[in-house]
């Protein structure tokens, strides 16, 4: 069955420039990227993000986490990965969520480590499920910036300030 699943490239892992080897890793998994970007998260995205967390004692220090407040690098690498078998491939090659208990081969086994005050620096992110995919894709991404239709959207006019480019010729 195809699927899609959000991956994360957090903080930790791009300060350590860890992106081109964890992309090759994930490369293994024959699946197609369907949208990518550099994202600076902001506590509203984390903590909706980790919304169910929010009762958990290390919510704070998660938020603080994938907004780079721990790192100093705050951006993450955002991306939709989709294909047969989406979230098992990946979260199979990102390894246990606890960088100690994940397989050395994994990506988490490779490059994660737990900090001397207990913070789980695991490099990256992968939906754990459908449901929990659906939700957070939606959550990073608009419907436009992933390449192909992958959940039902709707046409609406919205009236509001953006940001353009001031001059667009070189």
């Amino acid at each position: 069955m195809k699927q899609a699943t959000l991956v994360l490239i957090k903080p930790d892992g791009l300060k350590k420039s860890l992106t081109g080897n964890i992309l090759t890793r994930l490369s293994e998994t024959k699946l197609d990227i369907i949208a990518a970007k550099i994202v600076r998260p902001n506590r509203e995205l984390a903590s909706e993000h980790y919304c169910q967390m929010k009762e958990k004692p290390f919510f704070e220090e998660l938020i603080q986490y994938i907004c780079g407040e721990i790192h100093d690098k705050h951006k993450v690498m955002a991306m939709v990965y989709y294909g047969e078998d989406a979230i098992k491939k990946v979260r199979n090659l990102c390894g246990a969520t606890n960088p100690e208990e994940a397989e050395p081969t994994s990506i988490r086994g490779s490059y994660g480590r737990i900090t001397s005050a207990g913070i789980y620096e695991n490099v990256i992110h992968a939906s754990g499920n459908e449901t929990e995919a659906k939700r957070e894709i939606k959550l990073w991404f608009e419907p436009d910036e992933i390449i192909i239709h992958l959940f039902p959207t709707k046409i609406t006019e919205i009236t509001s300030k953006v940001r353009v480019w001031h001059d667009r010729r070189p």
